[in-house]
């Protein structure tokens, strides 16, 4: 559908419910709320998607670097609290 055709049908919605009175009106602390909570998910988002690219780059705790293939405890036994491969 065009654009301008959607947001003509929109917005004819739009008046109709205001003119019914079942519109929704936001205060400003609504608008300030709901904006913080946007804010807070997209910098949650771009925190994930940044996180699998600081492992693959080597940036894991000290001996705990994963080799291809392999999870972290995998292909390792406990011999005397020392790691093993």
């Amino acid at each position: 559908m065009d654009r301008s055709k959607q947001r003509e049908i929109a917005s004819k919605g739009g008046k109709a419910a205001h003119q019914k009175g079942t519109a929704h009106e936001w205060t400003s602390e609504e608008a300030r709320e709901a904006g913080r909570k946007g804010g807070m998910a997209s910098h949650r988002r771009k925190q994930q998607q940044q996180q699998p690219t600081e492992q693959s780059m080597g940036n894991a705790p000290e001996g705990e670097q994963m080799v291809a293939g392999e999870s972290s405890s995998e292909g390792m036994m406990e011999n005397d609290g020392d790691l093993v491969r």
